[in-house]
């Protein structure tokens, strides 16, 4: 719901006699997300007349749109001395006790807004309702019992309509929610905030062809709309990660319709946030170091910019710097850290380690970033189907003991993504770093190995090359018994593809292999079987030295 707390201030109903135009245009503004824009005509208003309590409300929503609570109190706080809309300003002190946990004290505040009003009243209400709505621990439930009662007195309120829409959105509500912003809009056909969010619901529901139109009906009512041209960009960006074959062309429409929407908001750091945080989305890294390089100018002390520059510092080769622009973010208490924030300043760590030769790593620097990966976990589960991408780095390097614990994340639920592929590589890993010759084979790890190969047979049985590491795997155990059966499989499967397959080269060598070692596994048992193997791969490979010589000992 953060999304949509930036318009959750836009449409109170009354104005003040003197300055009606004013708080309108400022309330335009803040649903076109200007709001460098919208505050400044708040501040205008205020000095001219600073008894105004609606103005210092609207005024403290925005600062707390833009995380800036303490200035957003003060709004508040001195709102309450006002004259006409004061009593708002109890609902917005009430909104910051919700965001703390203290749901008591905020009702006490919110009582304190409905005091003395009318019966016909609902902006007090409807304010209620949108701050359980888009409080950062939101009650949804809540929301929609203070929004009925505003539907109660008068069902035919657009900004009410719009409100519960919000609120039915948050308790994941489609149909009511759908409802809701239908009425809204049909009650006022300028509300295009209403029209709007019909199409980002046919976004949740990823239909996205029905929700790009519905986006372009409102280009087509309004096409300086800023905030539609986000909404389709979000809307391309998951069309894309969808639709493989078209990404490259709706990642860039995404991009474009980003940059309309920045061009008609005011580029205010908060515009500027937002816009970092979906190109971290788009994995355009170069683009969001310039973008957190600008905002460094803007705003020097801002923590959230400490972690763009480290995302983007990483991805554009410079470790050190992502280390400690993300060092630095995440030393401070107050910064609220998330999982992704761990991984890559575990992978940064994982990156500096690395030896010049990339044939090792820094001990000390991997345990400390697997740690940090174990930390991005606990907050977010989820994110290891992002691990897939780093461990494979880390297997192409050869540096199979290392890759081994950030793929058996990823085995351990096959609901995960990537289950597969990171039970394949987790089982190659161990294989691989228990087959070098300076190195005694683990049984223990082995048989791990075994294992996420059988995970791979269970969970794709058509996955042939699966049975060829299982038999190699239980070579290197000297299991001769598994090493036969596994091989064996692997040839049946093989030739039910039929000859194209196994003329294939690779395939051809493979089956070679396979005969060859169950030749060996069957030599101290049953010669008769073991030469019968030795003739096989001779029938494929009449000059195979392996099968030649072991053939000649065998007859001896």
């Amino acid at each position: 719901m953060n999304t949509l707390k930036i318009f959750s201030i836009a449409f109170l109903t009354s104005t003040t006699v003197g300055f009606a135009q004013d708080i309108s245009q400022a309330r335009k503004a803040i649903d076109g997300e200007q709001y460098e824009k919208a505050k400044s005509m708040l501040k205008s208003i205020i000095k001219t007349s600073p008894i105004d309590g609606r103005a210092h409300f609207l005024l403290g929503n925005i600062y707390l749109i833009q995380n800036v609570n303490d200035s957003a109190k003060v709004a508040f706080q001195k709102g309450l001395a006002g004259t006409d809309g004061a009593r708002l300003n109890n609902i917005g002190i009430g909104t910051m006790d919700l965001d703390s946990g203290n749901s008591s004290a905020a009702e006490a505040n919110f009582a304190l807004a409905l005091k003395d009003t009318k019966k016909k009243d609902v902006e007090e209400l409807t304010a209620i309702g949108r701050a359980y709505t888009y409080s950062t621990k939101p009650n949804y439930k809540k929301a929609i019992e203070y929004l009925n009662r505003a539907k109660t007195i008068n069902p035919n309120d657009a900004m009410v309509q719009l409100a519960l829409g919000d609120a039915f959105y948050g308790d994941k509500n489609q149909n009511e929610a759908y409802a809701a912003y239908r009425n809204a809009f049909q009650f006022d056909p300028t509300l295009l905030r209403a029209k709007m969010q019909l199409g980002v619901l046919l976004k949740g529901a990823k239909s996205y062809d029905e929700a790009i139109k519905s986006f372009n009906e409102v280009i087509a009512i309004n096409p300086n709309y800023g905030p539609v041209y986000r909404e389709l960009a979000e809307t391309y960006y998951k069309w894309g990660r969808n639709k493989p074959s078209k990404s490259t062309e709706y990642m860039q429409l995404a991009f474009t319709n980003y940059e309309k929407y920045m061009n008609l908001t005011d580029r205010s750091i908060h515009s500027r946030m937002r816009r970092a945080d979906f190109l971290v989305l788009l994995k355009d890294y170069k683009a969001l170091e310039e973008e957190a390089n600008k905002m460094i100018e803007m705003d020097k002390v801002n923590p959230r910019i400490f972690r763009y520059l480290g995302y983007s510092a990483y991805e554009n080769g410079n470790a050190e710097g992502a280390i400690k622009a993300l060092e630095s973010y995440m030393s401070n208490p107050d910064n609220k850290i998330i999982a992704k924030d761990y991984l890559y300043l575990g992978t940064a760590k994982f990156k500096k380690g690395l030896s010049a030769d990339g044939l090792s790593v820094d001990p000390a620097l991997y345990n400390s970033g697997l740690n940090d990966i174990k930390k991005a976990i606990e907050i977010e589960p989820l994110i290891i189907e992002d691990l897939n991408e780093v461990g494979k780095k880390i297997f192409t390097l050869k540096l199979y003991k290392e890759a081994i614990p950030v793929f058996e994340f990823g085995t351990t639920n096959s609901e995960y993504k990537n289950y597969v592929d990171d039970n394949i590589y987790y089982g190659l890993s161990i294989y691989y770093a228990n087959n070098k010759k300076d190195v005694k084979p683990d049984p223990a790890q082995l048989q791990k190995a075994d294992v996420a190969f059988g995970n791979v047979i269970t969970a794709s049985p058509s996955y042939q090359d699966a049975y060829l590491y299982r038999a190699r795997t239980n070579s290197l155990m000297g299991n001769d018994e598994m090493t036969i059966k596994y091989y064996e499989t692997y040839v049946a499967k093989v030739s039910e593809k039929g000859p194209e397959e196994l003329a294939k080269p690779t395939t051809t060598k493979k089956v070679i292999e396979s005969y060859n070692n169950i030749a060996a596994s069957y030599a101290n048992t049953d010669k008769v079987k073991a030469i019968e193997y030795l003739n096989k791969t001779l029938s494929i490979d009449p000059t195979n030295a392996y099968a030649t010589d072991s053939l000649s000992k065998l007859k001896k």
